[in-house]
Parts: C-alpha cells; structure tokens; sequence
C-alpha cells in the first residue's frame, strides 16, 4: 500500500495538469519558453505517473485496468473482471 500523501500528490499533479493546459498549449504554440519556464513545473503532464487506483503502487500499472498486476491477478482469480479467467493448458 502506498503512502497516502504519495497518492494524494498524484491527484494534486493532475489537477495542476488540468488547469493549466490550454495555457500551456498557447504558449507551445507561440514557442515561448521563457513563458513555459514560469509555469509551476508539477503542471507539466511529463511529471505524472500511473498509480494502482485500489493501493496506489507505482509499479506493475496494467493501464488498460489501471490497476496493478497483482491487484489484476488476484481480481481475476476471483472472478471480478468479466471476461478474464486464469489460462491452464
């Protein structure tokens, strides 16, 4: 399980992401650096990183579940993901 203000700085990034990018994207397309260099560095989109949604682990992010891979796992195991089962051959 992640830390909770690891988490909870993920979600700030993402908000800062968010509201700053049609700012962004106007001054990418004046080419103005000095502009972009003003802008708080955490709403630059390069910065955020996938997070297990159920326990917030960095690693192992299955982006089409967003979920991670042991999350995944153990869900399928159990029959919660439909149209998932565990291959035996």
């Amino acid at each position: 399980m992640a830390k909770e203000s690891m988490k909870a700085r993920e979600v700030k990034r993402l908000k800062l992401v968010q509201r700053y990018a049609a700012k962004r994207a106007e001054l990418k397309k004046e080419n103005d650096l000095v502009g972009l260099s003003k802008l708080p560095r955490n709403s630059n989109p390069i910065r955020l990183h996938n997070r297990c949604k159920l326990t917030g682990r960095p690693k192992g992010y299955m982006r089409l579940f967003g979920i991670s891979r042991i999350q995944f796992r153990e869900m399928a195991s159990k029959g919660l993901i439909p149209g998932v089962k565990k291959a035996s051959w």
